[in-house]
């Protein structure tokens, strides 16, 4: 996966303060290296970044939550043509006729799972469609 220049710094200085959080990151990211070898990462202020080579996926530590989200978590957002029906999605949203956006929690790191994968797959190749729809 191609990272930024300063990809090392930046996650170290994002994560500070949060090793839960950093660890169930660094466990989404081996996966995602694994399944999205193409793709590029970015850290930036408010979320980590994942393209190919448009924005396929996020990762974040929540700064609003809900009230029922875990006070240590990570925020795994991507985005697909219509909407997930499952108890893992936190939020779903539709920004854009046939765009949705959709949130999961993830405390633990066993939820970093087939299933979230494949959702993130889904999002990979719906980002590859919209991006040739130009």
């Amino acid at each position: 996966m191609n990272r930024s220049e300063h990809y090392d710094s930046d996650l170290l200085f994002y994560f500070d303060g949060k090793p839960l959080e950093f660890s169930l990151y660094q466990r989404l990211f081996a996966a995602m290296e694994q399944a999205f070898h193409d793709a590029s990462v970015k850290v930036q202020k408010s979320q980590i970044s994942f393209y190919c080579p448009k924005l396929f996926a996020a990762a974040s530590i929540p700064v609003r939550r809900k009230k029922d989200w875990p006070r240590e978590c990570l925020l795994v957002t991507f985005g697909l043509e219509r909407q997930l029906l499952s108890p893992r999605i936190a939020v779903a949203v539709e920004p854009y006729p046939n765009r949705w956006t959709h949130h999961v929690v993830v405390s633990r790191p066993e939820e970093i799972d087939e299933e979230l994968l494949d959702w993130l797959r889904q999002a990979y190749q719906f980002c590859q469609v919209k991006g040739s729809r130009r």
